[in-house]
């Protein structure tokens, strides 16, 4: 006889069914799937008006998310029924295992990492942002070159013969025709980019190209483009070219995807980077918003730089957003809570105390240890007869008379990590990092 009866919607049906399966359970189940696409949004009386029976199971299982009385359920189905979790990934960790996430980690984009000022940089330097790159999750090291057409990068057929000894894939960004030639002679793997300016090059070289839109023209231009290297059977790679947020960024998104209309089957690049560097904004939210739009669109290729500030771990930020939305894709489910390393200012979702839960446990505490948390618009510094509680720090410390040097500096460190963690709404517990996402690896704060 089956354990457990799992009520859930059609499109989370098969993954259901892959995560139990992954899961290899010690009880016997069935899967319910009701006409109802998602499962939060099921309602104890519906399911009940929909489920015929329990199917020889003694408990039937629900998402953790539906809502009302669920004795209606079991009045119907004559056996207990129970919320599971809210994501049917922690089915596992309910029973007492791990998460399960099958297949997680596999991804179908490549991402170029552009050494912006290659032309200029030892070789050593080059070597070191090329390990760098590609210990972030990089495919293919990007060399940048000066950007107009009269200078070139001397020694680029060194560094590109170099690079290729160490096992990279290389690719070069230049319009300047006797540097596009010595690194072709050098093994390149990639040029970018061709239009009508050195499209004429394209027949002398092995490695593939990129083809964009003549320079300020549109779609119209790139399909000419398109149309010469496909009368020389040459293969190529698509890059419609994105324009920066208003300067024709909605129109760049729609210039994509007619392109991926036009040519279905095609390999295309999108540079991300033209949003990461030009937007006053945190690089993780851009990159994952970029890397759905990719993995919807089926763009094969990503071309990331880390220039400014705020861009410094953009290729590490669009490696974990291209799995995470790969997965999503595969598996017919929102990217939410799968992986939470791109949340790193803010936090995932956890229930802070009260005040009145924070009284009730000062009420059993019997010696002068501080405990220090944080509510949802106050820290609270409490032992046996002490209970301060306010929002800056320094007025909180002046109010315990700490003495103690030693313990001062150990009450000021916690106290500023609890003020950072009530302004950014993370979670904090006493003595222990604060969560940064993929920003928390080797580093304690």
């Amino acid at each position: 006889m089956a354990n457990y009866l799992f009520v859930t919607g059609k499109l989370a049906a098969d993954a259901l069914r892959d995560t139990l399966e992954t899961m290899e359970p010690a009880f016997d189940y069935h899967i319910e799937e009701l006409p109802l696409s998602v499962a939060a949004l099921m309602h104890a009386g519906w399911i009940a008006r929909h489920l015929d029976g329990a199917h020889g199971c003694d408990t039937v299982m629900v998402s953790g998310w539906v809502q009302g009385d669920l004795s209606t359920i079991e009045q119907k189905v004559g056996v207990p029924v129970v919320l599971g979790p809210k994501d049917l990934k922690d089915v596992p960790l309910f029973f007492g295992g791990e998460r399960v996430l099958p297949g997680y980690g596999q991804y179908d984009v490549k991402i170029l990492a552009e050494i912006v000022e290659a032309y200029h940089m030892g070789w050593e330097d080059i070597l070191a942002r090329a390990e760098y790159f590609r210990e972030s999750g990089a495919d293919i090291i990007d060399l940048g070159c000066p950007v107009g057409m009269d200078e070139g990068f001397p020694g680029v057929g060194d560094v590109v013969r170099r690079l290729k000894d160490h096992g990279f894939t290389v690719s070069l960004d230049t319009f300047h025709h006797e540097t596009i030639r010595r690194a072709d002679e050098a093994g390149l793997d990639m040029l970018l980019s061709v239009n009508s300016t050195n499209l004429h090059l394209v027949p002398e070289l092995n490695c593939r190209v990129v083809v964009i839109p003549d320079f300020d023209q549109g779609l119209e231009s790139l399909e000419r483009n398109i149309a010469q290297l496909e009368a020389w059977d040459e293969s190529y790679i698509i890059d419609p070219i994105v324009n920066p947020i208003n300067f024709g960024f909605a129109e760049c998104l729609q210039r994509f995807h007619e392109t991926r209309r036009r040519h279905p089957e095609a390999e295309m690049l999108m540079g991300v980077a033209n949003l990461v560097e030009l937007t006053d904004a945190d690089s993780t939210g851009v990159n994952a918003v970029m890397a759905g739009f990719v993995q919807e669109l089926g763009i094969e290729y990503v071309l990331m730089t880390e220039v400014i500030s705020w861009a410094r771990g953009a290729v590490r930020e669009f490696d974990l957003a291209r799995k995470l939305m790969h997965y999503a894709a595969q598996n017919n489910v929102l990217p939410k809570h799968v992986d939470d390393g791109l949340i790193t200012i803010k936090d995932p979702p956890f229930e802070p105390y009260t005040e009145a839960e924070l009284r009730a446990m000062q009420e059993r505490v019997r010696d002068r240890n501080l405990r220090i948390f944080v509510t949802a618009d106050a820290i609270c510094v409490f032992d046996r007869s002490r209970f301060v509680q306010g929002t800056d720090p320094q007025l909180l410390f002046d109010q315990l008379e700490i003495g103690d040097g030693a313990h001062g500096f150990y009450v000021g460190r916690e106290l500023e990590r609890a003020a950072l963690a009530l302004r950014l709404g993370k979670k904090y517990t006493q003595e222990m990092p604060l969560r940064w996402g993929y920003l928390s690896d080797g580093f304690d704060a």
